[in-house]
């Protein structure tokens, strides 16, 4: 349960105040608990949310916390609030599916297989480019932060958390390595198709054939600074990655 805010009773003993730090794990924990709820269907689009007093007495939070919750959700796209109406689920065309508490959401939320194929559709559309970039921009920064998540890798493998993290740590830092600011945005969906598919593979026991060989061709063709042999190559992983997840 969420603890509740509120304010000192006649007769309370004072209390610190909540630091911000505690007041946004609080509110972003309302929002993550609401948020999987609506992408995982428990409210559809167009529904009207029970009223401000009911949904906090619900949660067992404040009806400050709770407003404050709504308002990072109306933030993402998947709310409306309007007075004399209340607050509505937005339709799924509003929502920003690029956000990354929105993905977290839909992975917690166990995303439909048509979801994470669109994000296998936009995987395929930006990381082979992005690798092409990263060859011609990449620094020894770069390169560094792309042998250090390969070790990772090679030593844990993709069975343990570790490995998992290493393998997105790899993917973040070519995203990085094109350097191309807007480019660095798509981490957060990049990275919840990976860790979907890390997550669908071990429900089935396949994490054990992991994909290193894969990976260390795309840093050879960006160390080499081979644009089309790295777009060549990351695209050969995607495709190779993709039919175990969605079929």
């Amino acid at each position: 349960m969420f603890n509740r805010e509120r304010a000192n009773a006649p007769g309370d003993r004072p209390h610190a105040p909540h630091a911000p730090n505690d007041r946004r794990r609080l509110h972003g924990s309302i929002a993550h608990k609401i948020g999987v709820g609506i992408v995982g269907g428990q409210y559809a689009p167009g529904e009207i949310l029970p009223n401000e007093d009911d949904f906090s007495e619900k949660l067992d939070v404040s009806r400050t916390a709770y407003r404050e919750a709504i308002r990072i959700l109306a933030a993402k796209g998947l709310v409306e609030s309007r007075p004399k109406i209340g607050t509505r689920i937005r339709p799924r065309t509003d929502w920003n599916f690029l956000d990354a508490d929105v993905l977290a959401w839909l992975l917690a939320a166990e995303a439909s297989p048509s979801f994470v194929a669109a994000l296998y559709e936009v995987r395929d559309m930006v990381e082979p480019r992005a690798a092409e970039l990263a060859a011609q921009r990449r620094t020894a920064t770069d390169l560094a932060n792309m042998t250090s998540a390969l070790a990772v890798m090679r030593r844990e493998r993709l069975s343990n958390v570790a490995g998992q993290q290493a393998d997105l740590d790899f993917h973040h830092a070519i995203l990085l390595a094109a350097h191309n600011e807007p480019l660095v945005s798509m981490s957060p969906a990049i990275g919840m198709t990976i860790q979907w598919s890390n997550q669908f593979k071990g429900a089935r026991g396949q994490l054990d054939q992991d994909a290193f060989q894969e990976h260390w061709d795309v840093y050879e063709a960006i160390e080499k600074q081979d644009g089309p042999r790295a777009r060549e190559a990351m695209a050969a992983l995607i495709a190779r990655a993709q039919p175990d997840t969605v079929g």
